[in-house]
């Protein structure tokens, strides 16, 4: 049985909670830093070794500044059969110590190795030797650089380095002046040629140049091809200029002259006609005056 006091503290402690008061934080001081509100939650990202990443620049890459050539880099090229390569770039142009630039035209897609032994020819060799002929270089004639093919072109051959951007063909250089000098020209005078010839031979792994192969007849090869032991290639005949007068062809024989003794003529009539000779009265015997002895012509 529920007691009278047993329901009034029922009441009255309801009472009590209901009013009581919950103690509430204390406020955020002026000087505490703003809250700053938590990004939404996002996908998560890829930091795997298969996530894509730009390798940084080459030791080649840095080294080839703009004080030293115009050679902006360009992308990876990946083709058929191994075409292509990796860290290249488009030499467009040699700048020479002294400011001035030397065209490559057109423009070569080279690998960067490839480029920088280019320019540094040019600025350390061919740079002076203009500058000893009184004039300076300002064009290099480019016939050919990167281009995805075999060796000569030839089917079913090797690939060639220019295949893989390794490789430059040249052609000739322009001056200042106006002077074109071609480097397979017979005409230019053979020193010069020959002062190409050895400054090339000591820094490209091939040079290829008239009387290699038949291929190189009007240009030179150069490219950097590794091979076992340093093997190095060197092959560039330079010829002698031609005569300016073609030489004369011997005179014909007179028709006065006595004929020509033949070769297989047999041997004189010997005594008592021995073999190997005819007998003694054909060896005196004359012709008949009606047939006369013909003359023997070339």
């Amino acid at each position: 049985m529920v007691t009278a006091a047993a329901l009034l503290f029922a009441c009255c402690g309801d009472l009590h909670l209901a009013s009581a008061k919950v103690p509430l934080p204390k406020p955020r001081p002026p000087e505490a830093p703003s809250a700053k509100a938590e990004p939404a939650p996002g996908p998560e990202k890829n930091t795997g070794p298969s996530a894509a990443t730009t390798p940084p620049p080459s030791a080649c890459r840095l080294a080839l500044t703009e004080a030293i050539a115009i050679a902006p880099s360009i992308p990876d090229i990946h083709g058929p059969g191994g075409c292509g390569g990796e860290d290249l770039v488009r030499l467009e142009a040699v700048v020479l110590p002294d400011h001035r630039q030397v065209a490559v035209k057109p423009a070569a897609i080279l690998r960067c190795k490839m480029a920088s032994a280019v320019a540094d020819w040019i600025r350390t060799d061919i740079a002076p030797l203009a500058s000893g002929l009184g004039s300076a270089i300002a064009d290099l004639d480019n016939f050919d650089s990167f281009e995805c093919r075999s060796r000569n072109r030839v089917a079913g051959a090797a690939l060639s380095e220019h295949g893989r951007a390794n490789a430059l063909d040249v052609r000739s250089f322009r001056f200042a002046d106006g002077r074109v000098i071609s480097l397979t020209d017979r005409k230019v005078p053979r020193e010069l040629r020959e002062s190409v010839l050895h400054s090339v031979c000591a820094r490209f792994s091939t040079v290829l140049g008239p009387g290699s192969d038949g291929y190189h007849e009007d240009h030179i090869h150069l490219d950097l091809m590794e091979r076992h032991n340093d093997y190095r290639i060197c092959q560039w005949n330079v010829w002698d200029p031609l005569p300016a007068v073609a030489p004369m062809l011997p005179a014909s024989r007179p028709e006065e002259a006595p004929p020509r003794a033949a070769a297989d003529e047999p041997e004189a009539a010997k005594p008592n006609g021995s073999e190997g000779g005819p007998p003694a009265e054909q060896a005196t015997q004359t012709p008949p005056a009606d047939n006369p002895p013909t003359k023997k012509r070339r």
